[in-house]
């Protein structure tokens, strides 16, 4: 089996694990600042960003307002240039051998590109060919299918060319309207709910990074 043209990933609690170390943390401790009496559990908080997600968090259910949300970006932004979160084991082993045999990496997030770009560094030596991440327009990010239909584009390849992977919803959507198979990371998700749902819709369902080789041809 040829190596798989093309890579999509995503990163926080795909490549590394970011929630527990860094997004987590940085979330309480601008809640102490902006809404003390929320002290939400790790597992409450992975629930919400997987249904509503991180923006309904933020605007429909702590009810933020635009100077209280800049300030929890800032708590965020302090959090994520100060701490490099730890990759999956096996993952920059892995992204190493695919890239050395051919295969281009891609990311699509939504975490800062400066910071994907940073950790990747760290870990692996390289950095992704593309980038899309937090920086983008709000109407150009995951689950918009403008990542996916950009790196088909700059690359000529067609939809069965690439494999997306992520541990929630925002991938397999953006995956789904692109005709673009999807394989869960489960290595990044502990939660019942969450994992139950992605690996009832996803083409993979994963639970370890092992698993991922011979999907990319390796």
């Amino acid at each position: 089996m040829a190596c798989l043209p093309c890579l999509v990933l995503d990163h926080d609690d795909t490549v590394v694990a970011s929630t527990p170390t860094i997004h987590y943390p940085a979330f309480l401790d601008a809640m102490k600042i902006l809404r003390p009496e929320v002290n939400w559990s790790l597992q409450e908080y992975v629930l919400y960003n997987f249904e509503p997600g991180f923006e309904a968090i933020c605007r429909e259910m702590l009810h933020l307002t635009d100077e209280e949300m800049q300030l929890e970006g800032q708590v965020w932004k302090q959090w994520t240039s100060t701490h490099v979160p730890p990759m999956f084991p096996g993952m920059a082993e892995l992204l190493r051998r695919y890239r050395d045999a051919g295969g281009i990496i891609c990311v699509a997030s939504h975490s800062s590109e400066e910071m994907i770009r940073r950790d990747y560094r760290v870990h692996c030596g390289f950095e992704p060919e593309l980038v899309f991440g937090w920086e983008l327009p709000p109407q150009k990010r995951k689950p918009a299918s403008y990542a996916l239909e950009e790196i088909m584009r700059h690359y000529g390849l067609a939809p069965d060319e690439l494999l997306m992977v992520d541990d929630l919803k925002p991938g397999w959507q953006m995956a789904k309207s692109c005709g673009v198979p999807f394989a869960f990371a489960g290595w990044g998700c502990e939660v019942e709910p969450v994992r139950d749902f992605m690996k009832k819709h996803s083409t993979h369902p994963l639970d370890t990074v092992d698993q991922l080789t011979p999907l990319l041809g390796l």
